[in-house]
């Protein structure tokens, strides 16, 4: 491989830029370009950095000094341009080169056999050469390098044009914005794929987490999501990287393999997979298969499969192309990853009450259909107990078929990390924790940011206050912005204020305000459950409204009436009692009515006709959607539950159901039809067929 070409002196010594002439701060500009790329070749290509982050550090701040001093020498393609670009209003499209085709995948090790015996056959050579590469779990994307410089970057899109993501694409460290060497062809278009580190990706989510905010789902969302953003200084500094494998288009084009072009990549300054091999057969290329299998979760990245591509490309062109795939390459896909997993830290996740939440961050893993980076590990006690830490294996299930959790240790690291331990303060407000039986507490309400966040999510939601407009990440600006500090300024904000949030405009402003004043006439049930008092749910909600029919005879009832009451037990009562006895909250609900909040009290009279009965619903109703449906059953004074238990008196089964079938015929539940159903919210009970 030929010697990198950046300059021999790695640290270049400094002027005082006040006394540089504009020669002077040229020449020096130009070396300290020349150095910093130098270091990133060794850094992000090599893997065999020469000198401390300090160091680099003081060259780029010595760079970006000089071009503030002398603008006229900035450039698009200086090192200092990943720090990323004004904001734009939208992404353009972009023409690819050459159509950006998809792979044929399978999981079937017979078809991939197939292939290769019906390319040695087309070909008529038994010793064919394939190369063998990982497949990446990550984004697929175009970059053109024009006379030798960084020129644009386009998503694969529908493989025949893609969105500009130009000048987030820049701010990637492993990326070079001019290639090294003396013979860069004039024009070049290569695909490479963008990912996101498992390292980085469970650093992203430990700050979403700690910040109250809602994590990805797995590195590839976190990548595809980054790179598409709007603002790039909002990319740049975020643990992105690419790797090169394919040519899209060239100006000469004189390699006769794939591996050869592979070679010469790293001489460009394009950075590629070190676990790359040549192959001549199916034996060979299953080897390397299993042995990339074995090895998938020590890679710093996601890897789903390996792809075998045919090396010779002269007979790469005779075979050609289908429609959407080339007939010279194959993906060999893994199998998806079941239960066990790894478990890459836990961090700790702020609830709207206060509640410190051990969180594990997983490599993703298929549970039940669904890919799973994240499970709940309840509390200290709970995690203690199971004995688990970053970098065992753990077994993860889908509580309810909801909520994931781990369920066990399945393997123990063998250098094993320091057992868990909860803070001595909050990790969003940093006020000092409260220990409550098995909980810790960070009891500074809604002047922490992560309970304020959640507070006004839980109250905007479709079963509490219903404002549909009002999601996550408008809540997020809100609260950043200081807009609302506490609920009822919900309810003071302007549309124009609205306006200046990211992503609103006048017309979706006014959407958003009207949404809130809306939400001005709550039932009873629903503004009591809004409230997010702890241990009262929606059923527990209804059960208020119902046997109160007012919100001051529910503030005024007290501990002792509270007890009384079927299914509210001294817990619950505790916790009602508390909430309306504090001063705050009293001066909270005060604010609201002032704002122009009207409850609709609760008509007497009503029959709870099914009062302590159980209900489960499963499939598709033709006259209800399920909400509709578990609205009636608690309007009712009836408990609708996901799951089927001993508990559950009545399963409604609707058309396609699922497992919980299943569950109500092992456990000798009642079922019921839709029609039935109808007949025991109009009634309270079920009339024989």
């Amino acid at each position: 491989m030929a010697e990198n070409p950046y300059i021999k002196t790695p640290f270049p010594d400094f002027e005082n830029s006040g006394d540089m002439s504009k020669k002077s701060a040229k020449k020096e500009i130009e070396k300290l370009r020349d150095a910093i790329e130098h270091h990133n070749y060794l850094y992000y290509i090599k893997n065999s950095p020469k000198i401390s982050d300090s160091k680099y550090d003081e060259l780029f701040h010595r760079l970006e000094e000089l071009e503030e001093e002398f603008p006229d020498f900035k450039s698009d393609v200086s090192p200092t341009q990943k720090v990323g670009a004004p904001p734009v209003d939208e992404l353009k499209k972009k023409q690819h080169s050459s159509p950006m085709l998809s792979l044929k995948s399978s999981e079937k090790e017979k078809e991939i056999e197939d292939f290769i015996e019906d390319i040695q056959k087309k070909t008529d050579d038994k010793e064919a050469v394939f190369v063998l590469e990982p497949k990446f779990d990550g984004l697929s994307v175009e970059v053109v390098f024009e006379d030798g410089k960084f020129s644009y970057a386009a998503t694969r899109g529908d493989g025949e044009t893609g969105e500009d993501i130009s000048e987030n694409v820049k701010t990637i460290g492993s990326l070079p914005l001019r290639l090294s060497g003396k013979k860069s062809p004039e024009k070049l278009a290569v695909r490479g794929e963008i990912f996101m580190s498992r390292k980085g990706f469970s650093e992203v989510n430990k700050k979403r987490i700690e910040k109250g905010e809602d994590t990805f789902a797995n590195a590839r969302n976190a990548a595809a999501g980054l790179v598409r953003q709007l603002d790039s200084k909002k990319v740049a500094g975020q643990p992105l990287d690419i790797y090169f494998y394919e040519i899209i288009a060239i100006s000469e084009n004189n390699f006769k393999s794939h591996w050869e072009m592979l070679k010469q990549f790293p001489e460009w300054g394009l950075k590629i997979s070190d676990d790359i091999k040549k192959c001549s057969g199916f034996d060979d290329a299953k080897k390397f298969y299993e042995n990339l299998e074995k090895q998938r979760d020590k890679f710093d990245y996601e890897i789903d499969g390996m792809v075998v591509k045919l090396d010779n490309r002269q007979m790469r062109n005779e075979l050609g192309t289908r429609q959407r795939n080339p007939r010279w390459a194959i993906a060999w896909k893994f199998p998806p990853k079941k239960e066990i997993t790894l478990l890459r830290e836990i961090v700790l996740q702020v609830g709207r009450t206060g509640i410190l939440t051990p969180v594990a961050l997983l490599d993703p893993v298929e549970i039940g259909g669904v890919t799973v980076s994240r499970a709940t590990l309840h509390n200290e006690n709970e995690v203690k107990e199971k004995d688990v830490r970053p970098g065992d294996k753990v077994r993860i299930i889908r509580a309810g078929d909801v909520i994931p959790e781990v369920a066990e240790l399945a393997e123990k690291k063998k250098k094993r990390e320091k057992p868990f331990k909860m803070p001595d303060k909050c990790p969003v407000c940093e006020t000092e924790v409260v220990q409550e039986g098995a909980y810790t507490i960070c009891p500074a309400g809604l002047s922490c940011r992560a309970q304020l966040i959640g507070r006004i999510e839980h109250f905007a939601s479709q079963s509490a206050m219903n404002i549909d407009e009002l999601g996550r990440k408008t809540i997020e600006q809100l609260v950043e912005k200081e807009l609302v500090k506490e609920l009822p300024d919900l309810y003071k904000l302007p549309s124009e204020k609205l306006e200046e949030l990211d992503g609103y405009a006048e017309k979706s402003a006014q959407k958003l305000y009207d949404s809130i004043q809306n939400s001005k006439k709550p039932e009873l049930h629903r503004f009591l459950y809004a409230l997010g008092i702890r241990h009262v749910g929606e059923h527990i909600a209804r059960l208020l409204a119902g046997e109160f029919g007012t919100l001051d005879r529910i503030k005024n009832a007290g501990y002792n009436k509270l007890v009384k009451i079927d299914e509210i037990g001294p817990e619950i009562a505790e916790s009602i009692s508390h909430f309306f006895s504090t001063e705050e909250n009293r001066k909270m609900l005060e604010k609201m009515q002032k704002s122009g909040i009207e409850i609709q009290e609760k008509k007497s009279g009503s029959k709870l006709l099914l009062k302590d009965k159980t209900i489960v619903l499963t499939g598709e109703l033709e006259s209800y959607t399920r909400e509709e449906a578990k609205e009636k059953i608690e309007s009712l004074g009836g408990r609708a539950t996901s799951s089927v238990s001993s508990n559950t008196d009545y399963l409604v089964e609707g058309k396609e159901p699922g497992s919980k079938l299943d569950d109500a015929k092992k456990e000798g539940t009642k079922i019921i039809e839709e029609e039935q159903f109808k007949k025991l919210i109009k009634t309270g009970r079920l009339e024989n067929k």
